[in-house]
């Protein structure tokens, strides 16, 4: 009788911090801001603004949403 083992093997290691910034893009800093409304309560808008930066490069998102209530 032959038993086979399908067990998935997985090995672990030891990373140091600076290692990790390295797989992970490094450092990074980040801004965001936010603003909400509602005007008579007949509508309601709100908008957000975020910009990241890390060393990969600089990314920015802009977000509205208008709603009638």
């Amino acid at each position: 009788m032959c038993v086979v083992n399908l067990t998935p093997q997985v090995e672990t290691a030891e990373m140091s911090e600076a290692d990790l910034d390295n797989i992970a893009g490094g450092l990074a800093a980040g801004a965001s801001a936010g603003v909400f409304a509602e005007v008579d309560a007949v509508a309601a808008v709100c908008a957000g603004v975020g910009v990241g930066v890390n060393v990969e490069g600089v990314s920015a998102d802009v977000v509205a949403h208008v709603a009638a209530l």
